[in-house]
């Protein structure tokens, strides 16, 4: 029976149908893939031209301020690397041509910027200033091939070439699907017909496959075998194949999903995976360069004290060599001279040593508080007029300046006598040191320390604050260990601060350290409550006069404490500037009370302390720290250690009374026991009886 024509159109609009789908589909994905490439790549290739521009005006700067265009034509030929850089130009701040390079089949750069024009589509011009601390210093020109019209006819090309590949595999596909689907749907409706017009059900379908279209012509076959009879068996396993059917997909659903999860875990275990090596790779790194440094440092180490030791040993031999003795004294008086300054640059050398390795191990203990400029300049003054004057350096200090900082004040001294001792050894003779400071940004003090010395290079200013790296003066006779610079960088950024310099060769050099300001100390009289007197002082009795003995490195420290006590008729204030000197007046004057700062120089508060501690005469005093180390541990250490209190600054004045009070009934009390058992221990002595 010949099948009718809505047959075959059925067949091909099936057919036309999966052809256009499949081409819209890939129009669709190769045209966004495409759109997205091209946009990604130009806007790439503009940031790419853009920061090579940038790059190139800042390598030019130094020399275009010079007017050398040496060094920018160097840098401007360096765009030959690239075969799609054209040319590159670099016009001073008057728009006039400083420096120029092109590729050999491209037009060189005009004489002026005001000429400077794009000359085609297929070309990219970028422009981008050159800048010195806000000031124009010129601008550079760069001119690159733009290849995207090239680009986008490959991409059309190739999009084209696929289209007719996809086109002839659907159409072949879709073929072999209508012989598979249509050819036994035709047949069953032929069958269909021919039982419903003639009620002919001896004939079936012809089965092609073992597929879904197989099952169908079976059951197709059996429903014309027995309609009414097969009709409820047909019913229960049409539902039972529903059912099938959405376990089939519920175990499809699942096996997805634990796909998607094992894909996941995957990933992830992938990415942990590069992680670990990338940071085993950078810590193999690390201690490799930890290694090297360690190696190196030990190396300058080695040679910085062998070269004074060599000295003492050599020096010494020749004074125990046998014709040292018919020697004159003036040849060994040089001898000894010699050693001795050998062993004083060989301790000098030690101790800054000693310091570097406190300061890396953590150990050194900083203690931030308010410090006035003005009291730590007029010390660091003092202590460098001497070697100034030796050479004619002049010293120029601000002749006044209120300014406070956060800072430990031993170690800031450290830090500007470290600056100040440099700008006078490394100056010329008759030169000048001129030391200034201002108020930052962000609530940051500037103190800097200028020289009119030789300055220093570039290549110097990489390896300044390198341990034992003396930037190639060590054979200019000046002393020095190397190790300076490093320790002071080192202190100031455990202070907070940041410390860098500037430098001109020829002019001289400028060192500068920014610290966070701080409020000065205000003393609030008012808050001081007067200290009632004992029953003894109420029944008529002379006041009882305590002595309170306040240890402080810093001096405004030391006047907050003074002010506070000089209110008070009953306690008479003495004052020491480090511990050492506070454990001499303690032991001289024996005060009732010491208000003792942890960190001091020459002597630590808690080495006073462990001192006092051991001396009888001095072991029952009560010791109230007052420091500006507040983590919880130290307050607590502190306490452990034999403090009577511990107040942290800033304090309340209220607290420092109170603690004083406490402290020196305590003290009292401990006085009157010692007497009492004095008394005791006198033969015939008998107390008062009773009344």
């Amino acid at each position: 029976m010949t099948a009718p024509s809505p047959r075959r159109s059925l067949g091909t609009k099936l057919r036309l149908a999966i052809l256009g789908s499949t081409l819209v589909a890939l129009a669709l994905a190769l045209g966004a893939s495409i759109v997205y490439d091209l946009g990604t790549w130009h806007r790439g290739w503009i940031a790419e031209v853009r920061a090579q521009s940038e790059l190139l005006g800042h390598a030019s700067a130094d020399d275009l301020a010079a007017g050398n265009p040496r060094g920018a034509n160097e840098a401007l030929a360096m765009l030959r690397l690239q075969p799609r850089m054209r040319s590159a130009a670099v016009y001073d701040a008057q728009g006039r041509l400083f420096a120029v390079w092109n590729a050999a089949d491209a037009m060189p750069p005009p004489a002026a910027i005001a000429n400077v024009e794009n000359d085609g589509a297929q070309e990219l011009l970028v422009r981008s200033p050159i800048l010195d601390q806000g000031r124009m210093l010129g601008t550079v020109v760069v001119r690159a091939r733009d290849e995207l019209e090239d680009r986008i006819a490959s991409y059309g090309a190739l999009v084209l070439a696929l289209m007719l590949l996809a086109a002839a595999g659907t159409w072949a596909v879709s073929g072999w699907l209508k012989a598979i689907v249509t050819q036994p749907l035709a047949a069953m409706t032929d069958i269909a017909h021919e039982a419903v017009r003639d009620g002919v059900l001896s004939r079936r379908a012809p089965k092609l496959g073992e597929d879904e279209v197989g099952e169908l012509v079976d059951a197709f076959n059996g429903l014309l075998a027995e309609i009414e009879r097969r009709k409820s068996e047909q019913e229960a396993a049409a539902a039972e194949k529903d059912l099938e059917v959405a376990e089939r997909r519920h175990v499809q659903a699942l096996l997805q999903r634990l796909n998607e999860e094992l894909e996941r875990r995957v990933h992830e275990r992938t990415a942990q995976l590069e992680e670990s090596n990338r940071d085993l790779i950078a810590a193999t790194r690390e201690a490799e360069n930890a290694n090297r440094a360690k190696s190196e440092f030990l190396s300058n180490m080695s040679h910085e004290l062998r070269t004074p030791l060599n000295a003492i040993i050599g020096f010494g031999q020749l004074l125990s060599h046998g014709d040292a003795a018919g020697a004159g004294p003036e040849r060994n008086q040089a001898f000894v001279q010699h050693i001795v300054d050998a062993g004083n640059h060989l301790l000098t050398l030690i101790n800054e040593i000693l310091n570097l390795a406190q300061i890396e191990s953590g150990k050194v203990s900083i203690s931030l508080e308010p410090v006035e400029l003005r009291e730590v300049l007029d010390e660091c003054h003092a202590l460098t007029r001497t070697a100034s004057a030796q050479r004619g350096i002049r010293l120029v200090f601000p002749s006044e300046t209120a300014m406070v900082v956060n800072a430990d004040r031993t170690r800031l001294k450290q830090v500007l006598l470290n600056l100040l001792s440099n700008a006078v050894k490394y100056n010329r003779e008759h030169g000048a040191v001129l030391v200034e400071c201002t108020v930052g940004d962000q609530g940051k003090v500037r103190i800097a320390v200028q020289d009119t010395g030789v300055g220093l290079t570039p290549e110097q200013l990489r390896g300044l604050f390198q341990p034992f790296n003396r930037l190639g003066r060590d054979k200019s006779g000046i002393e020095g260990s190397g190790i300076g610079l490093a320790l002071t960088k080192r202190l100031v950024e455990l202070m907070g601060g940041m410390i860098g310099v500037h430098s001109t060769p020829g002019t001289g050099s400028t060192f500068w350290i920014d610290l966070r300001s701080a409020e000065p100390l205000k003393v609030d009289l008012a808050r001081v409550p007067a200290r009632l007197p004992p029953p003894g002082e109420l029944a008529g009795g002379e006041p009882d006069v305590a002595t309170i003995l306040c240890v402080d490195d810093n001096r405004a420290n030391l006047a907050l404490l003074t002010e506070a006590l000089s209110l008070r008729a009953d306690c008479l204030v003495l004052t020491a500037s480090d511990g050492q000197a506070g454990v001499d007046m303690a032991r001289t004057h024996s005060p009732d009370v010491i208000l003792m700062d942890n960190n001091m120089p020459v002597m630590s508060g808690r080495e006073a302390m462990r001192i006092l501690r051991e001396d009888p005469a001095t072991a029952g005093i009560p010791i109230i720290a007052v420091s500006a180390a507040a983590m919880p541990g130290t307050v607590s250490d502190g306490l452990e250690q034999g403090y009577f209190r511990y107040l942290v600054k800033p304090y309340d004045l209220v607290d420092l009374t109170d603690a004083i009070d406490a402290a020196i009934d305590v003290s009292r009390g401990a006085e009157a026991t010692r007497r009492a058992a004095s008394r005791d221990a006198v033969p015939g002595f008998e107390p008062p009886a009773a009344a």
